[in-house]
């Protein structure tokens, strides 16, 4: 499966040892370090044509039975590092080398999650009574029916509320009757019994239309009308025409629909750019082209421990109700990183897991590789830089995969010729004599 990107190497290798001897003489006489007279140039080593791995110190034959070619020194010495490579302009041109350069911008980080639509916790109301009895007159009879805050639920009978009544009418009786005493006492003691019919009366959510009635000398009625609390959608029913409900069961759960919650998970290393209070957008599958803006609401304090992720709460208006819970949603998420940032391409890195790398043009076919160190990715196809590269410098962004091979072979051979030539300034070993040293096939 590598054998593609060997043989590009191999092919680079071979164009630029071309480029290297073209016009000049085959010199069979000359070792490493001499000066070829057809040229004027120093030779470096003598390598095979058809493999620059294969080099000597001096000239001679390959193993495929060709004469070693002598590899020049470049004009000026090595003020370059060894790995640069140099490639001539029609194989620039042939192998697709594109460049872009490095350059400042606004840089944000896109998060990408999936959410789920459910209810806004806080617009949901329970609707129970607060005392017993049977329901009679059932009006909102399914769930999923849409009724609005004040709306009639149903009717119930219940014992107490009659005794309750009947208490609150004798009280304005005996305070009519006893209102205009000479006695303070007594007079004050019918007002105390008259409020205190009346509290309870109030205390049990009765409606002042009916404690109005009974004030205005109208019959104790047998049944309340129960109504709704706000407006919403009926979620959950256990009210059941003539069914005996006791104090405090709930009856009924009304969902006000108008906002929604949407429950999203972001991974651990996504958590820094997530804050509360950002924007945030969504989209449906099944509104094509609709986009819904929000804002995250809360960020849960923990970690699923199974997916590594952590949950994010956000709110979204829903005035025409067309998020309904249970929906799957796709949620995205701009965190602005820098303002200022040095970025460079994605198509121009190159991640070994140990290091990570790019190509620098330094042109006249001149490619640099250099180790980079980056930052965040930012949602446009881009890496901030932190160090190794500055602005306006040209990186490659095609091709570049051709150029490491043909840089580390390069390396390679570099640090096979100095394996084989001893420092001139070394003094030599008496113990260890490696005049004789040469490298056999």
């Amino acid at each position: 499966m590598h054998r593609t990107p060997i043989l590009a190497s191999l092919f680079l290798a071979a164009l630029a040892l071309t480029a290297l001897l073209a016009g000049t003489a085959l010199a069979q006489d000359l070792k490493a370090g001499d000066i070829d007279p057809a040229n004027g140039k120093r030779i470096k080593y003598w390598a095979a044509p058809m493999d620059p791995t294969y080099i000597r110190q001096e000239p001679g034959k390959s193993p495929m039975g060709m004469d070693l070619v002598p590899v020049y020194a470049e004009e000026g010495g090595e003020k370059e590092p060894t790995s640069t490579i140099r490639i001539d302009p029609v194989t620039v041109q042939n192998m697709g080398v594109r460049t872009a350069p490095v350059k400042r911008q606004a840089l944000s980080r896109e998060i990408r999650a999936l959410g789920t639509v459910t209810y806004d916790e806080r617009r949901i109301v329970a609707v129970s009574t607060k005392f017993s009895g049977w329901i009679e007159n059932l009006r909102a009879d399914f769930v999923g029916q849409p009724v609005r805050r004040g709306q009639p639920l149903f009717d119930i009978y219940s014992p107490e509320l009659v005794s309750a009544q009947e208490e609150y009418r004798l009280a304005l009786e005996q305070r009519k009757a006893l209102g205009d005493s000479p006695y303070p006492s007594v007079s004050q003691g019918a007002e105390r019994l008259l409020s205190a019919s009346r509290k309870r009366l109030r205390y049990w959510d009765i409606p002042e239309s009916a404690i109005a009635r009974l004030e205005a000398g109208g019959p104790v009625a047998k049944t309340v009308t129960v109504y709704a609390p706000a407006s919403g959608i009926v979620t959950r029913k256990t009210a059941v025409e003539g069914h005996y409900v006791k104090a405090g069961e709930h009856q009924y759960e009304i969902a006000d629909l108008s906002s929604v919650w949407v429950d999203a998970e972001v991974y651990e290393n996504e958590l820094p750019f997530v804050r509360q209070g950002m924007p945030a957008r969504m989209e449906l599958a099944y509104l094509p082209g609709r986009a819904f803006t929000g804002r995250v609401l809360f960020i849960y304090p923990y970690v699923t421990a199974k997916t590594r992720t952590v949950k994010l709460r956000l709110e979204f208006k829903n005035p025409g109700g067309e998020l309904k819970p249970d929906m799957y949603a796709d949620v995205h998420l701009d965190s602005a990183v820098s303002r200022d940032a040095l970025v460079v391409p994605q198509e121009a890195v190159i991640d070994s897991g140990a290091r990570t790398m790019v190509f620098v043009a330094k042109g006249q076919g001149r490619f640099e590789p250099r180790e980079v160190r980056l930052g965040t990715e930012g949602g446009d196809g881009a890496y901030q830089v932190l160090s190794g590269l500055k602005e306006g410098e040209n990186v490659v962004v095609s091709a570049q995969f051709m150029l490491d091979s043909e840089s580390r072979l390069r390396e390679a051979i570099r640090k096979m010729t100095e394996a084989q030539a001893p420092a001139a300034t070394q003094a030599p070993d008496p113990d260890l004599d490696m005049s004789d040293l040469k490298m056999d096939k």
